[in-house]
């Protein structure tokens, strides 16, 4: 049996499920850009004990002092677009025998409704949990001030990438000595399914349907999927970027850039006969003959010094696809 592990937000689902309850809030967009870069900066800098895709965690204050709820998640997930082929490209898999998995960094009320939409099966499925009717019932009045004036904060500040500003003022609100001990209560307890945990999570679902590492195909495209890309090309298994960001190209196998997710089934399809080395001849012919427009931009990335071509072209296709998804981290 052939296994694969997708990411959600990207591959299948190309809207940022966070941003888009966020944008439910007035000026919830511009509030979440600049946690979303606080994000990238905290895991860059390599803040103990934070994974990529903590932004998850970061926004809950938000969503609760807006009231936005757990049924309000479930919702939204109805509204989920899916990627061009994703579904059909699952249904092939799915026909040839395939384990087929997901590790979302997305809250468990979108992430197991899209990927039941799409096919698959919920004990394939890891996502982050949070209770956020839970955490409401304990804030207060006084506990929404800080809030309300962190909101302030952000919304004054002129530039959305000053990183330097970003991070004094929000390390302050999460991490001071006075932080408020509910958001501190968050942060402990609310773990997003992101880097270090999603390659875990991976490993755990491969002894699971007792599969090696060197075996598994695993395709992502943010900085929150770049451990379980690593971890799987460094084994000599399939580690595909779809669509992806410099954070997901650099610990590619492959990549692909496509409006069409079901145009992966030309690298899939020689895995599934002859492993990584048929992969890579197929892959190469086609880096050599070039996409087509916006389709099939495959590059083998593998051993690769360069990846300024394909990041290129697959910050066009993301833009594309991704829509105001894309400029996130």
């Amino acid at each position: 049996m052939k296994f694969i592990c997708f990411d959600l937000e990207g591959p299948l689902s190309p809207q940022d499920n966070a941003y888009e309850l966020m944008r439910r809030i007035d000026n919830g967009d511009r509030i979440f850009e600049v946690i979303s870069r606080y994000d990238d900066l905290l895991t860059i800098q390599g803040r103990r004990g934070y994974e990529p895709g903590g932004t998850l965690a970061l926004i809950v204050p938000f969503l609760i002092y807006h009231g936005i709820s757990e049924a309000d998640m479930r919702e939204a997930s109805e509204g989920a677009t899916l990627v061009d082929g994703a579904h059909d490209l699952v249904a092939k898999l799915v026909d040839r025998g395939w384990w087929i998995g997901d590790i979302t960094t997305c809250y468990e009320q979108y992430g197991y409704p899209i990927t039941q939409r799409i096919g698959i099966p919920p004990e394939n499925v890891s996502c982050t949990r949070c209770r956020l009717d839970q955490y409401r019932r304990v804030f207060r009045e006084k506990d929404f001030a800080e809030i309300r004036q962190l909101e302030k904060d952000i919304l004054a500040m002129h530039n959305v990438a000053d990183d330097k500003e970003i991070a004094s003022r929000l390390d302050c609100f999460y991490w001071g000595k006075n932080t408020n001990p509910i958001v501190r209560k968050i942060l402990v307890e609310v773990k997003p399914m992101g880097g270090r945990r999603k390659a875990k999570m991976l490993k755990q679902f491969a002894r699971i349907s007792q599969r090696s590492i060197d075996s598994i195909v695993v395709v992502g495209d943010s900085i929150t999927d770049s451990k379980m890309l690593e971890v799987v090309d460094r084994a000599g298994g399939l580690a595909i970027a779809f669509n992806a960001n410099e954070y997901a190209l650099k610990y590619a196998t492959m990549s692909l850039a496509s409006v069409r997710l079901d145009d992966l089934w030309i690298a899939l399809e020689p895995w599934e006969k002859g492993g990584r080395q048929a992969v890579e001849r197929v892959v190469k012919e086609r880096e050599e003959a070039g996409g087509t427009d916006d389709r099939e931009h495959f590059h083998w990335l593998a051993g690769a010094k360069d990846i300024t071509h394909s990041l290129e072209i697959h910050r066009r296709i993301r833009r594309q696809v991704r829509e105001e998804a894309a400029k996130l981290g």
